[in-house]
């Protein structure tokens, strides 16, 4: 997959629930956090074995409604750092033209939440090991393209207990398994491929909270940018995401009607040190659109180191 992280926001948005009953159908159903990749979010590397380490920093101060209006009667602060290292290993093997490969990630994750609620301040803060996630893949590279696949499991190994239903979790696991399917292409506009377009899709089907008494609905998102190599070893551009649920929660608990979403854009600088096979990219995405969730800023550090 594009790795990935964890989940956090389905616990962040519970803070403006205790505040806020008429958003209480509106929590995201991804495990996946979008902002993850960006340039190239479609290409994986080539065969080899490498560890990848995301760093992934989120701050957001406006809950809004299904409108996308904020509503400042909660004044929430929402404060999310999640590390994701992940373990990547293509293979020789090719089926199609294509390399097949397997990856494998596990979020730690550190949310803090504020928020005003009827009762006085709201203020909770949680560290922990989120939901682990391991997929195959399948990846192919042509003159003008890259192409990716990849199918995949979410299981609740991160800790999701602790507190009743009405109140607010940090916790950093989701409590449920879920499936992920992801597909996308990278295209190299010029011969010299110093132009590149990339767009990376994920769709994820989730099962039953058995807690929870329902199931969440199902996720899309989609990330990706474009970016201008300056040099063999220098790349920057503009990246983006967009996620939605897709389909309402289900079950007899189940309350969820309006469908969150959310988009970012911004930009991406990247740096190769090919002595030490280490690359670092650093990208920064503000929301510019939110709708029965929170609103805010993505900061992310990645490390690809190869052995």
């Amino acid at each position: 997959m594009r790795t990935q992280l964890t989940k956090f926001i389905g616990g962040l948005l519970l803070a403006g629930l205790l505040a806020l009953p008429e958003l209480v159908q509106a929590q995201p159903t991804a495990h996946y956090a979008p902002g993850t990749e960006g340039l190239k979010a479609a290409s994986l590397p080539p065969p080899g074995v490498y560890l990848r380490d995301y760093n992934e920093f989120y701050y957001s101060d406006h809950l809004n409604d299904a409108g996308g209006h904020s509503i400042g009667a909660a004044d929430p602060r929402v404060y999310v750092y999640a590390q994701v290292p992940r373990l990547i290993w293509i293979t020789d093997q090719q089926i199609l033209g294509g390399y097949l490969g397997v990856d494998a990630l596990l979020p730690l994750e550190y949310t803090e939440i504020k928020a005003n609620t009827p009762g006085g301040l709201y203020h909770d803060q949680t560290f922990g090991i989120g939901d682990f996630f391991a997929e195959g893949t399948w990846s192919k590279h042509i003159q003008q393209f890259d192409f990716s696949l990849g199918y995949g499991w979410w299981m609740p190994t991160g800790d999701s207990s602790g507190k009743p239903a009405s109140v607010p979790s940090t916790m950093a696991g989701l409590g449920y398994w879920g499936q992920m399917l992801t597909a996308g292409a990278t295209w190299y506009v010029d011969a010299d491929k110093k132009w590149s377009l990339s767009a990376l899709n994920r769709y994820e089907f989730n099962y039953h909270k058995d807690d929870a008494g329902m199931t969440p609905g199902q996720a899309y998102t989609v990330e990706g940018g474009l970016g201008y190599a300056f040099t063999k070893t220098i790349e920057g551009g503009v990246v983006g995401y967009y996620q939605q649920q897709v389909t309402g929660d289900d079950g007899p608990a189940a309350t969820q009607r309006a469908h969150g979403r959310v988009a970012a854009i911004g930009p991406e600088i990247g740096v190769t040190i090919p002595s030490a096979m280490l690359g670092i990219t650093l990208r920064y995405e503000y929301e510019i659109l939110a709708e029965s969730r929170f609103q805010g800023n993505t900061f992310a550090l990645t490390l690809t180191k190869r052995f």
